[in-house]
């Protein structure tokens, strides 16, 4: 199974769209568990929760995803349905009410729901381009989603890649920076923030990276080899 939350979203949702919630939470949680989850996957967890009726947990994924990003509007929207359900109707209408100011226009010159959709339309056209052989392209267009919403992580991750893959090491490891500090438990992002580290010749930067990442999950076998070739390298 291709293990890129995103991947594991896809399938989640394949999964919700057949008809078997037991088999997105059981997708999802195992995403949950790894601390790489990003707002669209605690939202469609809390959807898949509250169809199998555990309407307590859902909400807790819900508000996770708000956690996440503030803008979500479906998880808004998920959360009211299920407050309501739970019979807690002030709260129900407190959050129908927030979903309103969302429709405001934001620092973008968008209302927020737009600026949304157009940040991961440009995500979007950014993968078309690198189908077609159009690196630079996707960077382009992935800078334009991450100016839209920094604080889809997921995106800025995917534009660190790039970054890594173009040379652009300084440009990755600025990136990667902003993404771990908001999601500090990214272990993706600290492995790949050493490598930045490591090919920027910072070796004892690189060395906090991985030794982070080991850290927060030291089931991961990435980072002892990285660690161990770093110590050899280094010697």
């Amino acid at each position: 199974m291709d293990a890129r939350p995103d991947h594991l979203v896809a399938l989640a949702k394949e999964r919700l769209d057949a008809g078997d919630p037991h088999g997105a939470v059981h997708v999802l949680t195992e995403l949950v568990r790894t601390g790489q989850a990003f707002a669209d996957a605690h939202n469609l967890l809390g959807t898949a929760l509250a169809m199998l009726g555990r309407r307590e947990d859902a909400l807790a994924e819900f508000d996770t995803a708000l956690q996440l990003n503030p803008r979500y509007v479906d998880a808004i929207l998920n959360r009211t349905v299920t407050l309501s359900d739970l019979g807690r109707s002030e709260e129900a209408t407190d959050a129908f009410r927030s979903a309103q100011r969302l429709g405001a226009v934001d620092h973008t010159g968008f209302p927020a729901p737009v600026a949304s959709q157009l940040a991961n339309l440009h995500a979007a056209l950014a993968d078309a381009y690198l189908e077609a052989g159009g690196a630079e392209e996707a960077v382009q267009q992935l800078e334009a989603a991450v100016a839209l919403r920094p604080e889809f992580v997921d995106l800025r991750y995917r534009l660190a890649r790039l970054y890594l893959d173009a040379g652009r090491h300084e440009r990755a490891r600025l990136e990667l920076e902003g993404i771990t500090a908001l999601r500090p438990r990214f272990t993706d992002a600290w492995a790949t923030l050493g490598m930045a580290r490591y090919l920027l010749k910072d070796l004892d930067g690189a060395r906090a990276a991985w030794d982070e990442g080991r850290r927060l999950a030291p089931a991961d076998a990435r980072f002892g080899p990285l660690l161990g070739l770093l110590s050899r390298v280094s010697a």
